[in-house]
């Protein structure tokens, strides 16, 4: 299935601080992931920052304040875009249902869906809901796991969600796995 375009989308969303403004939930955990954000290898800055003179790119986030993920993984992302200096709009899960449900993962509707748009609104790239290294703990408890009815679904959730939390790691560990992700992704526009 084709994606929609986005250029309706563009300048309609919060700006990275209107959504940080917005938040009533996770706000403290965001705000410090984004603060201790720092460049683990200066190439990987030096690449961000020379997409500067990319006029062309443009970035929608699929985002809501109750999601962990969110929490951990949005402030590297705004951190990278904004030294891309790529134009970004923030969309409230809730407020778009439409959009969502064409960027759903194995199903359902998970955040952030970091949505990469050429100037007129055609959807290039996608990154998200969260790094490879923990999503693949996810599709396999997806994969063993069909019957969300079933008695154990709960119980098991509750152990793949530990051992995720595990994969992010303490503080800012992740940070560099996710600058590694998004700038893989961007190396092919």
């Amino acid at each position: 299935m084709s994606k929609s375009n986005l250029k309706s989308r563009f300048g309609t969303g919060l700006t990275p601080q209107g959504f940080i403004d917005s938040m009533e939930k996770n706000k403290e955990p965001f705000e410090t992931g984004y603060r201790d954000f720092t460049w683990k290898k200066d190439e990987d800055r030096v690449f961000f920052e020379g997409l500067r003179s990319r006029t062309d790119l443009r970035t929608v986030i699929l985002a809501a304040d109750w999601c962990g993920d969110v929490a951990r993984n949005v402030p590297v992302v705004f951190r990278v875009l904004e030294a891309a200096d790529i134009p970004v709009d923030v969309l409230i899960l809730e407020q778009n249902f439409d959009l969502m449900d064409e960027y759903l993962t194995m199903g359902g509707r998970s955040v952030p869906i970091v949505i990469f748009a050429n100037e007129d609104g055609e959807p290039l790239l996608q990154w998200g809901p969260r790094p490879e290294k923990v999503q693949e703990l996810m599709r396999k408890f997806k994969a063993e796991n069909p019957d969300r009815e079933a008695a154990d679904y709960a119980d098991n959730m509750k152990v793949v969600r530990e051992q995720m939390m595990e994969r992010y790691g303490e503080g800012t560990s992740i940070h560099e796995v996710i600058v590694h992700e998004l700038r893989t992704l961007l190396s092919e526009v």
